[in-house]
């Protein structure tokens, strides 16, 4: 089942490229204005698919900017530059964000690495030993609390020993 939806995928993606291809040469021998949201919009299809498959957005670039047969370059609306800058700025706002994240990961993994190496941090050993301890003294408690329950039988076991001895002694 799951190539069969693998091979419907690619089918659907290769119906949109062809629908993309035929709108790009319609507007090529019209003389049309080529603009990624005018083709995508011909086409059928979202910009986004444009903006994913490369090689069709460098062709709808280079169509864009090819002379029409009269001499004259095609226009490139104002709607789609916008929208090409937004694009552009949104993606150059979400590679910021990208490299900030990764140099606090870096710059966090040199702080440790010269925090060990200057000897300042503390060694492996006591970071185990400082387990360690706190394990024991997990322990120490969890004993300590069986201790206190013991006690207490103890205590009750004595106080039924006494009204038994008193009873005993009562009795005779």
């Amino acid at each position: 089942m799951t190539s069969s939806m693998i091979e419907g995928k690619r089918a659907d993606s290769a119906r949109r490229r062809e629908r993309v291809i035929k709108a790009l040469d319609t507007a090529l021998r019209t003389g049309a204005d080529i603009t990624v949201s005018g083709l995508a919009r011909t086409a059928r299809v979202d910009r986004s698919f444009l903006y994913r498959h490369r090689d069709l957005l460098e062709r709808v670039h280079t169509a864009a900017n090819t002379p029409v047969q009269e001499g004259r370059l095609a226009a490139v609306s104002r709607a789609s530059l916008q929208a090409d800058l937004a694009n552009a700025l949104e993606r150059n706002t979400r590679l910021a964000a990208r490299v900030r994240q990764l140099e606090n990961r870096l710059s966090e993994q040199l702080g440790e690495r010269a925090w060990s190496e200057s000897g300042l941090g503390a060694p492996p050993d006591i970071d185990q030993l400082q387990r360690r301890i706190a394990l024991l003294e997990q322990q120490l408690a969890q004993k300590g609390g069986e201790l206190e329950d013991r006690i207490d039988e103890l205590e009750a076991a004595r106080a039924a020993n006494r009204e038994l001895t008193r009873a005993l002694n009562q009795s005779v």
